[in-house]
């Protein structure tokens, strides 16, 4: 093995906790701002509220652009029928 090997297993070989490790790390688990359920609730109902209005505005965004496309088409139809009759006018 050579030394970088050698290194990596003395490293990272298992060793035992030391004392008082257990305590330490249960103290760690204890939230520092804890939230109470009715605060959890409402920020879930919040987002839930903004998403679905997301979801509302891109539909009518939706709507929109068929509203818009189907415009196109009524007017592409008509500039057509006017274009043809002008021709004729001029014949």
């Amino acid at each position: 093995m050579d030394r970088l090997e050698e290194e990596l297993r003395v490293a990272l070989a298992r060793k035992e906790p030391g004392a008082g490790f257990a305590e330490r790390v249960a103290a760690r688990r204890v939230v520092a701002f804890p939230m109470p359920r009715w605060a959890m609730a409402a920020a879930a109902t919040i987002l839930l509220g903004i998403g679905s209005g997301l979801a509302y505005r891109q539909h009518e965004g939706e709507v929109a652009k068929e509203k818009v496309m189907k415009a196109m088409r009524i007017t592409a139809v008509k500039l057509n029928r006017i274009q043809a009759h002008v021709r004729e006018v001029r014949q």
